[in-house]
């Protein structure tokens, strides 16, 4: 609520602008998602493998106002810059710099502060923003991998259906069984290791958002390594 709250005053984005978010699997990621869409913009994820020239044809292409960014991603497109004038701010999350030159820069912490302070905010309602359920939500980019990538939109109620589509999967498997379904234990936490990017649809759809809707912990690591994942 505080980084959607300061995307449309602060940063003075408006319904239907894009937000690009580009970085690790970092607690800033889903701030800065779930951020942008209740600011009423549309939510751009992007690679965070892409290189420079990718990320700047991304930024471009989209027509980004704002990019949330970490440090590594940062460096791959800081020569790139001077070719994206439509990007008007650029924020940092987790930067190790005291300073940086570039007046479009806002370190992320500044905003909201170290993610472990996060749960002392005091309480803060979301934008008055008018959304429809057929308003765009997102922007997910394809692979590239017959040229370059494709952004494709997303709607709120399209993606709101695929979570309850997948639901009713669920429960259609324990039906076809002939067993009853389970019933909810709101004691256990249930909890996910994360092995995808959030930038990807599956990251995305299939886990942040179920995930928040069910109350689940998410675990990620920093870099994907089988022995510790076991």
């Amino acid at each position: 609520a505080h980084f959607a709250t300061a995307l449309t005053g602060k940063f003075g984005v408006e319904k239907g602008e894009r937000v690009a978010v580009i970085m690790r699997n970092y607690p800033q990621w889903s701030v800065a998602f779930f951020g942008a869409v209740c600011a009423g913009a549309i939510a751009t994820p992007m690679n965070s493998w892409w290189t420079g020239e990718e990320l700047e044809f991304g930024l471009k292409d989209s027509g980004a106002k704002v990019a949330v960014i970490d440090q590594q991603i940062f460096e791959r497109i800081r020569e790139h810059l001077p070719n994206l004038p439509d990007l008007k701010h650029i924020i940092i999350a987790r930067d190790q710099e005291e300073e940086r030159a570039d007046p479009r820069l806002t370190p992320m912490e500044d905003i909201i502060g170290e993610a472990s302070t996060w749960a002392d905010l005091p309480q803060s309602g979301l934008p008055d923003i008018d959304l429809t359920p057929d308003d765009d939500a997102t922007i997910m980019y394809t692979s590239g991998t017959t040229g370059r990538p494709k952004g494709a939109l997303a709607s709120h109620r399209a993606i709101v259906a695929n979570v309850m589509n997948s639901m009713t999967c669920q429960a259609r498997m324990f039906l076809r069984r002939g067993e009853a379904l389970p019933e909810p234990d709101p004691t256990v936490m249930r909890s996910t290791l994360l092995a995808v990017p959030f930038f990807h649809a599956t990251g995305a759809f299939s886990i942040l958002i179920p995930s928040l809707l069910r109350g689940d912990k998410i675990v990620s690591m920093y870099k994907w390594d089988a022995g510790k994942a076991l």
